[in-house]
């Protein structure tokens, strides 16, 4: 059995199966267009998702990951959901206790949350992370159209109005990028594609600039688009990394 899809919750989960295990899996966290149903996700639809699943496969890595409520902006429920799948996983694969963790976008919001709770995480591997929505949302502001969409988007993962969403994250420092964790080594990897992406770049490395000033097993690189296909490579030597002390 390569792959099989569940339900938890009411959303859809879905698990991949490599050839040859080696004992430790793979929660992923996807960005906006992430989806699980039924049949498929997509990380099987999408060409470079793909590319980067069937690497991570090939390496011995069981993978998974839920729908997570669709658009769900680091949302409790979403957190909560995460949590209860990783449980489901270790209650019913032979997997090592500590799971890796693949956020991308949106998905980090839920990954920095996590890791803050009673899930055991051996390392956190970001892809062009959203890491603050309050930052985020400054730099949407500008964007009128991509602005309003955002906030109808949050007011329905968080129950609120649109209007109340912008004081809420204004105000709240809980809102802002959270302290991570010590003991979990983070990779972050930005890829340098359209003007979003360059407006972010000087956001990550100041986020980073300051992990690092605190001590913290952070480290940063940035992908031109045209080396994307490496970054299954890149994501596997990263996991193995920390896989020396079970």
């Amino acid at each position: 059995m390569e792959n099989r899809n569940f339900r938890l919750d009411t959303q859809w989960n879905m698990i991949h199966y490599p050839d040859r295990p080696n004992g430790f899996g793979i929660l992923i966290l996807g960005d906006e267009r992430h989806f699980v149903d039924k049949e498929t996700s997509f990380w099987t639809q999408n060409e470079g998702k793909r590319a980067l699943l069937n690497d991570l496969k090939k390496a011995g890595y069981t993978i998974f990951y839920s729908n997570l409520y669709g658009l769900h902006w680091g949302s409790q429920k979403a957190v909560e959901l995460a949590q209860s799948l990783c449980a489901y996983i270790k209650r019913n694969e032979i997997l090592n206790e500590k799971i890796h963790v693949l956020a991308e976008g949106m998905g980090a919001l839920v990954a920095l949350k996590l890791i803050r709770t009673d899930t055991k995480i051996r390392s956190l591997l970001l892809i062009n992370p959203i890491l603050s929505l309050k930052s985020h949302l400054q730099q949407e502001r500008e964007h009128k159209f991509f602005y309003k969409k955002l906030l109808k988007e949050m007011s329905f993962s968080f129950n609120m109005h649109p209007e109340d969403i912008e004081a809420l994250v204004e105000h709240n420092n809980g809102y802002e990028i959270p302290e991570l964790d010590n003991g979990i080594p983070v990779e972050i990897i930005h890829v340098l594609a359209g003007s979003r992406a360059y407006r972010q770049s000087a956001l990550i490395n100041q986020y980073c600039l300051k992990w690092k000033e605190e001590g913290l097993p952070v480290s940063l690189l940035y992908m031109v688009p045209e080396k994307k296909p490496q970054m299954g490579d890149k994501a596997v030597r990263f996991f193995k990394k920390q896989e020396a002390v079970l």
